[in-house]
């Protein structure tokens, strides 16, 4: 009997782990693919928003030689915390099923069951994309991420999406030499986007460099073409690949599964207490961008690394010897 099973083992699962570790829990983190897998599958030339302090879990020192650490840095730093601490940590595991018995909940994964008086979930959203939802999707061509942008050179690009991620992609993409169309929703590029990116990417399409439809949405992509909606109808344009930078979801079926509620709309927020972290169901706890259901830009790794604490204190009120 495990006293705390963590699902999940980016920055956030790992810092619940420390706190694990402090108290000599008995406790397990399941990770389904490489350790911090969302930052290794970030693109490779990704610059964070955030400082390097303030993606420091449990004090430890995040040295970096630029203002604002790249992803490189990143999965070396968290990487370092890891081993340094010897977590306890099972890589290439997924999760099938959670049913939780009179004192306990049971986790069955692709190799192993698990008994646990307390479920930390974790998980992120990177892993589940928000999908276009039109015909030709499932072309290989499509893709709803970006690792780097020599595959797109020479080739006709769209660019989906008008967010950091869908700027990055864009600005790397023209740089080399691919030719790029971004189609944005909106009327504008995201304000979110960060401020020493977005005069670039404003530039770079008033000079016609980079071509932006705005208001704009995909109807049809076929093998050579894309076809969407804007302001003035329908526009068919040559295309060689779609980069779908559409945004990422939690996994609400997990929580569903467990019998977590959520709120009843399009946000779908998880019920948890802010204080303890605990949700609806007793013994079960969210960390990280989770809690935020579909307003995935409201938690990052600098705001809800306090989770783990704010756990760890909770648990330890109520596990049992």
């Amino acid at each position: 009997m495990k006293d705390v099973i963590i699902i999940g083992g980016g920055p956030i699962g790992i810092a619940c782990a420390l706190e694990c570790k402090k108290r000599n829990w008995n406790y397990l983190i399941i990770e389904k693919g490489a350790l911090t897998n969302s930052l290794f599958n970030y693109p490779k030339n990704m610059t964070f928003f955030s400082t390097s302090e303030k993606l420091e879990i449990d004090a430890i020192p995040f040295i970096s030689k630029n203002p604002k650490p790249n992803r490189d840095e990143a999965l070396e730093y968290y990487r370092r915390v890891a081993t340094s601490n010897n977590i306890n940590i099972n890589l290439f595991e997924t999760v099938k099923t959670i049913v939780k018995a009179p004192n306990c909940f049971n986790i069955v994964t692709d190799k192993a069951s698990y008994d646990a008086q307390h479920i930390i979930l974790a998980t992120g959203f990177y892993d589940m994309p928000n999908l276009l939802q039109v015909p030709g999707e499932g072309f290989p061509k499509v893709t709803h991420y970006y690792k780097e942008a020599h595959p797109y050179a020479m080739q006709n690009v769209v660019v989906v999406g008008a967010s950091n991620s869908s700027v990055d992609a864009a600005l790397e993409i023209y740089r080399k030499g691919g030719n790029v169309t971004m189609i944005i929703r909106g009327d504008a590029i995201g304000k979110r986007v960060k401020y020493w990116v977005r005069p670039d990417i404003i530039n770079r399409i008033e000079e016609g460099s980079i071509t932006a439809y705005f208001n704009a949405e995909i109807t049809e992509i076929n093998e050579n073409t894309v076809t969407f909606k804007y302001p003035k109808g329908l526009k068919t344009i040559s295309n060689d690949f779609v980069v779908a930078l559409t945004g990422y979801k939690p996994d609400f079926k997990i929580l569903s599964t467990i019998g977590v509620e959520q709120s009843n709309d399009e946000k779908r927020i998880p019920v948890y207490n802010s204080k303890t972290m605990e949700t609806n169901v007793k013994g079960v706890y969210l960390a990280g961008v989770i809690c935020g259901g579909m307003e995935t830009h409201k938690w990052f790794i600098e705001n809800s690394r306090v989770h783990a604490k704010h756990i760890a204190a909770h648990i330890e009120t109520t596990l049992n010897r």
